[in-house]
C-alpha cells in the first residue's frame, strides 16, 4: 500500500485524497488535492506537482489530462501527484500566496512550523523526497514564453547531467540550463539526490491547450523512458540557453515587438520599440548579445523601467 495524505492505493490501484497542511482564516482545515497511482509491478517513484504559483494553470491542465489516461495495471512503480500546491493563491487566481505574500517556489525545502508557504513547501517536499525523479510543472505566469524545461541545480552540481537528461526526455524543445534562486524545488531536491526539472509550459491567462498537450506528452515521455510504462522514447536534440538577459523599458509608452518567440537574434538587432499613444517612436531597444527571443510581456503598456522581454543567451544544442 502506498499513501499520500488521505490517498492510499494497493498495487494496481489509484486513489485521490487530500494532504492536510493547515487551516484557513475561519479555522477550517484545508488540504491539497493529491493522487497516488500504484503500479501493478515494482519500479521507481515519480513525483509531480502543479500550481506552486497560483496563476500558473497549465500544469493543473496536464494533471487533469494525464491521470485519467494512466492504467496502473500497465504501470511499473508509483506516481505521486500534488495537483495544486499554492492552495490560497489558486483560490484567488494570484501568483503569490496571499496569506503571507510569498512566492511559493522560493520557500523550499520549507518549515513545518513556519509561515503558510513554508508549511506547504515542507509538506510537499516531504512527499517529493520519496521519489526517484521530480517534475515541478510551471509556466511563465501570464507572460508570453517558449515552452521549455529549466535545469536549476547549476552546471557544477553532482546531479546536473541527470537533471539535464530528464529535461531532454521531457522534450519541450528548449532548455534553460541556469542555476536558479534559493528556495526553488528544482534547487532543493537535487541536493537530496533527486533529479528534478521545472517544465515551463508557455505562458497564458487561463488554459493554453497547446502548452498543456506539450506537458502531457512530456510526462508520458518520462514514463516511457524511465520504464514506468512500456514503449520506447528517444529524446530529440534540444536548444539550450545557459544565460538569460532581461530587458526593461527605457521610457514609458506602448511596446511594439520586432521579434517573436523562438526567433534567433544577433547583437544589435531590434527587439522592440516604444511609442507614445500617437505612434511617435520614443525608444528602440536592441539585443546586447546573440541568442533566442525567449519571453515577453503580454500587455503593451509599460512604465519606465518595467520588464519587457528576455533573451536566452549562450545558446547551443544538447
Amino acid at each position: 500500500m502506498v499513501s499520500l495524505g488521505t490517498a492510499s492505493a494497493a498495487p494496481g490501484g489509484v486513489d485521490t485524497g487530500r494532504l492536510q497542511v493547515g487551516e484557513t482564516r475561519d479555522g477550517s482545515p484545508f488540504g491539497l488535492p493529491v493522487a497516488v497511482v500504484n503500479g501493478a509491478e515494482d519500479g521507481e517513484t515519480l513525483y509531480m506537482q502543479a500550481a506552486s504559483d497560483g496563476d500558473e494553470l497549465n500544469g493543473v491542465g496536464v494533471v487533469q489530462r494525464v491521470l485519467p489516461q494512466l492504467d496502473p495495471a500497465e504501470l511499473s512503480g508509483t506516481i505521486l501527484v500534488v495537483g495544486i500546491v499554492n492552495y490560497h493563491a489558486f483560490q484567488v487566481a494570484e501568483h503569490r500566496n496571499p496569506i503571507d505574500d510569498t512566492k511559493m517556489n522560493r520557500a523550499y525545502p520549507g518549515d513545518e512550523n513556519g509561515t503558510s508557504s513554508e508549511r506547504i513547501a515542507a509538506a510537499t517536499f516531504q512527499a517529493a523526497r520519496r521519489a526517484d525523479r521530480i517534475l515541478d510543472l510551471h509556466q511563465g505566469s501570464t507572460s508570453r514564453m517558449l515552452e521549455e524545461c529549466r535545469v536549476r541545480c547549476g552546471q557544477r552540481h553532482r546531479l546536473h547531467d541527470e537533471c539535464l537528461e530528464l529535461a531532454k526526455v521531457f522534450g519541450c524543445g528548449y532548455v534553460l540550463d541556469q542555476k536558479g534562486p534559493d528556495g526553488q524545488l528544482a534547487r532543493a531536491a537535487p541536493d537530496e539526490g533527486i533529479p528534478t526539472i521545472d517544465p515551463e509550459l508557455g505562458g497564458s491567462v487561463g488554459w493554453d491547450e497547446g502548452a498543456i498537450q506539450t506537458g502531457v506528452e512530456g510526462v508520458f515521455n518520462v514514463l516511457r523512458y524511465y520504464d514506468f510504462l512500456g514503449g520506447r522514447h528517444a529524446p530529440e536534440t534540444q536548444t539550450r540557453a545557459t544565460g538569460f538577459d532581461q530587458y526593461g523599458a527605457p521610457a514609458g509608452g506602448l511596446v511594439s515587438f520586432e521579434t517573436d518567440l523562438g526567433d534567433r537574434v544577433n547583437r544589435g538587432d531590434a527587439l522592440y520599440r516604444i511609442t507614445d499613444v500617437f505612434g511617435e517612436v520614443k525608444a528602440t531597444v536592441t539585443a546586447d548579445a546573440p541568442g533566442v527571443f525567449w519571453r515577453s510581456r503580454r500587455l503593451p503598456q509599460v512604465a519606465t523601467g518595467e520588464y519587457v522581454c528576455s533573451v536566452g543567451t549562450d545558446v547551443d544544442s544538447v
